[in-house]
């Protein structure tokens, strides 16, 4: 089994930082692509960012410029950086990774547990 753990949420400023990680523990072979999604009240999961094994990124047009997603593939751990939070930002971000148990495995889809962002204006 793989578990996703996220941490680092909370409530800030507009105009404030904070920092979001999640590890992924587990029967891990391999892990592909690792992003960040976010789901405010009433409204649908959006992608946030997210990055390959490789280190190639991508960023939902919202948080260019702000947000800057990151891994350490030896911890199995992806990071947010998120700067100059507006309160639009307010929501619950979730983690996501695709995960190999072992090589002969297909891909699988996992989520955190989610980790709540809070922008006040």
């Amino acid at each position: 089994q793989v578990q996703l753990v996220e941490s680092g949420g909370g409530l800030v400023q507009a105009g404030g930082s904070l920092r979001l990680s999640c590890a992924a523990y587990g029967s891990i072979f391999s892990i592909n692509v690792m992003g960040w999604y976010r789901q405010a009240p009433g409204k649908q999961r959006e992608s946030v960012a997210s990055i390959t094994s490789g280190g190639r990124t991508n960023y939902a047009d919202s948080v260019k410029g702000r947000f800057t997603i990151s891994r350490d593939n030896a911890k199995n751990t992806v990071y947010l950086q998120m700067n100059s939070l507006k309160p639009e930002d307010t929501a619950l971000y979730y983690c996501n990774a695709d995960v190999r148990r072992t090589w002969t495995d297909q891909w699988y889809d996992y989520w955190g547990q989610g980790t709540q962002v809070t922008v006040s204006s």
